[in-house]
């Protein structure tokens, strides 16, 4: 089968999985607030993500501190850039994903003082807040880069949320930076979940999933790297009861501001 990503959304259980979290986005589409009021719920969205994304990273930090600007951990600082920029990085997402990828790590990390924001590492040195173990060398990181951004912009039947999944999963895995790689990576997600429909508006945040679901999300993602079939399957069915679970979120902040 020529191609990577039908191959994955045929693994076991993954379709089931698939359909039940576009069901839980479409419920959300479809709430009678979103039509005079998406801008609000996209930006609540971007909040709420930004801060569950910066918990997976290490930083964890109450929502309304978030909220009220009290909070200035570096790294909940980057999530927070890496989530305003998604509107407007998704074009470039489309058609040069390595050129975004490099763009959101400079936003995750601004303020370090290195030439190297934006650049795949040349060293062993990475973070390690999901207990991965050692990280792919600098070739086999660069070789993986190349080849996901040829797979992003190819022809594919998968489902978006499998195209997501799987490019979360690669960032993860490659740790491609150095440093934030888990925001990069999240980001990515979000920003196919855009470019390919799933949720144009991004008013639905899986970040919010991965950490209602807690130990599950590390869990999935060491599956993942260790390339088994199976590992590859929990790690997008996780994906998408993250997906799942951060619709229903974003749909009870639809019903929060319909009480308002």
């Amino acid at each position: 089968m020529n191609d990577p990503f039908a191959h994955v959304a045929a693994l076991s259980g993954v379709s089931e999985a698939v359909a039940s979290a576009r069901e839980a986005v479409d419920r959300l589409l479809g709430h009678r607030i979103l039509r005079r009021r998406s801008a609000e719920v996209s930006a609540e969205s971007a909040l709420r993500g930004a801060r569950a994304s910066a918990e997976l990273e290490g930083a964890p930090a109450p929502l309304e501190d978030v909220r009220a600007g009290l909070v200035e951990d570096p790294l909940v600082q980057g999530a927070l850039r890496v989530s305003a920029s998604l509107g407007s990085l998704a074009p470039t997402w489309r058609v040069a994903p390595r050129q975004a990828l490099a763009r959101l790590h400079v936003l995750a990390v601004s303020g370090s003082d290195t030439e190297e924001l934006g650049r795949p590492r040349a060293s062993l040195e990475a973070t390690d807040p999901l207990v991965l173990g050692s990280p792919p060398s600098p070739s086999e990181v660069a070789d993986r880069l190349s080849s996901l951004s040829d797979l992003l912009t190819a022809p594919t039947e998968a489902p978006a949320l499998v195209v997501a999944a799987v490019a979360e999963g690669e960032l993860l895995a490659l740790r491609p930076f150095g440093s934030a790689d888990g925001l990069v990576a999240r980001a990515a997600a979000r920003l196919t979940l855009i470019d390919r429909g799933l949720d144009p508006k991004s008013l639905a945040a899986p970040e919010v999933g991965h950490v209602e679901l807690g130990s599950a999300y590390g869990e999935a993602i060491r599956a993942y790297v260790s390339g088994a079939p199976s590992g590859v399957a929990q790690w997008v069915r996780h994906c998408a009861e993250a997906t799942a679970l951060g619709a229903r979120d974003a749909l009870a902040v639809c019903e929060a501001f319909t009480r308002r």
